[in-house]
């Protein structure tokens, strides 16, 4: 938990949309139909959790005796497809690999994600004060999600037959943990266009720190979400596209990716918060464009625009599009003055059709 901007903001943040579940949740398979069903309720159970602990009030976590300012203090744990949190402990900060490779994969996606925060932003771990990074692996049976409950990472195994291991993508790890950083920064609602933002947010800086992992340019990287994470028999990429919102999958049971790429084709609904997992193709879009533009690693100038603006303290926690996008400029202008970075944004934004102030 944590207190921004004046208030407490619940948070419990999934990487799989609810409009993805509730499709296969109405598949005839029941070996489709019946993970998607037990997901969502266990994602409704934790989420309401959520708000209790936040209401009741949830401890703070400092970092143990003896951490090292800088360095990551990762500990995971084992949940033995239980839903009991945190479950038992199976790995520590610099301890020997494990024969579980669902482990090790946490353990080296907690570690890159606070590389990326820490040697590109000069940011100490999560909340930048050093916060330990948990997390839990093999949560409940065929649980086709992961989260960030607001203190730790969640990790399903999948059901195997839509969702594989929910610790293969990176940047899966990364988005989850970014909606900590959100969380102790800005700290967005999460609803509407202020909850797209918070989406977009993770799914970006996951990108980043994919890319940051593999050494790519902006040109090299894939600009997928969640890549490696669909089993053989879906028709699709991953779960979401920056480069190209809406061509993720297009699948018989999945149905199509509805991100829209542009506010031409916003979405209002009143499911999903307002459509936080669906408009964030938007803002999502406009980053790619800027870091397109660009060239070069994306972390290093796009990044660090976007970083400035979300912790810079005038991110407003029910900011519109046009809000952030206006923000990116100021910062854009007062990190480059007026040179490409400034322009790269401007055009992004006009581009999507986000206006800026």
């Amino acid at each position: 938990m944590t207190k921004t901007n004046g208030g407490f903001e619940p948070v419990f943040c999934t990487v799989v949309p609810p409009h993805v579940l509730d499709k296969l949740a109405q598949a005839e398979d029941p070996a489709l139909a019946d993970p998607a069903r037990k997901t969502l309720e266990r994602d409704a159970f934790e989420r309401t959790h959520r708000r209790l602990t936040t209401v009741i009030g949830a401890p703070s976590v400092a970092a143990p005796p003896g951490a090292e300012a800088g360095k990551p203090h990762r500990t995971l744990y084992d949940a033995k497809h239980h839903t009991e949190l945190p479950g038992k402990k199976v790995r520590t900060e610099g301890s020997e690999p494990t024969k579980d490779a669902t482990v090790n994969r946490a353990y080296a996606g907690l570690g890159a994600t606070f590389e990326l925060y820490q040697k590109a932003y000069d940011r100490d771990s999560i909340d930048a004060n050093g916060l330990p990074l948990d997390a839990t692996v093999h949560y409940d049976r065929g649980y086709n999600n992961a989260f960030w409950n607001g203190e730790q990472m969640v990790f399903g195994d999948g059901d195997g037959e839509i969702f594989l291991d929910f610790t293969i993508p990176i940047d899966v790890i990364g988005h989850e943990l970014t909606h900590g950083v959100t969380q102790y920064t800005a700290n967005l609602t999460y609803f509407g266009q202020s909850g797209a933002l918070n989406e977009s947010l993770s799914d970006v800086f996951g990108s980043l720190i994919k890319q940051y992992t593999l050494g790519q340019t902006a040109a090299e990287a894939d600009w997928l979400i969640g890549a490696g994470l669909l089993a053989p028999r879906v028709t699709g990429k991953a779960l979401r596209s920056m480069k190209e919102p809406g061509t993720a999958y297009d699948d018989d049971v999945l149905g199509k990716d509805p991100q829209p790429a542009t506010m031409d084709d916003y979405v209002r609904t009143g499911r999903d918060n307002g459509g936080v997992h669906i408009n964030s193709g938007i803002p999502n879009h406009a980053f790619y464009i800027v870091a397109s533009t660009l060239g070069g690693h994306a972390w290093e100038r796009a990044g660090q625009i976007w970083y400035d603006v979300l912790t810079g303290g005038q991110l407003k926690k029910d900011a519109l599009f046009t809000d952030f996008a206006t923000l990116t400029v100021a910062a854009a202008k007062a990190r480059y003055q007026d040179g490409e970075e400034l322009q790269a944004v401007l055009k992004a934004w006009e581009q999507v059709g986000v206006r800026t102030a």
